[in-house]
């Protein structure tokens, strides 16, 4: 059994900024600003501003699956 490595918040956020570079496109603009605030934060529960790393995460799977649904159709 494998496993799995839980990586910082901002080594993912980097990753999601340098696979829409690689294809050419820029990040979604709903879904900016919390990849963006990911930049900065290193664990789950960390807190940015008022928000927690938790829901700052939420919603920036929730504008991303928003925008690859909409390419898939």
């Amino acid at each position: 059994m494998t496993a799995i490595t839980i990586r910082p918040l901002y080594e993912i956020a980097e990753e999601i900024y340098a696979a829409f570079g690689e294809i050419g496109k820029p990040v979604p603009p709903h879904a900016k600003p919390y990849i963006a605030a990911m930049l900065s934060l290193d664990e789950i529960t960390d807190k940015y501003g008022l928000d927690s790393a938790k829901s700052i995460v939420i919603y920036a799977l929730s504008n991303l699956s928003a925008e690859l649904k909409a390419m898939v159709k």
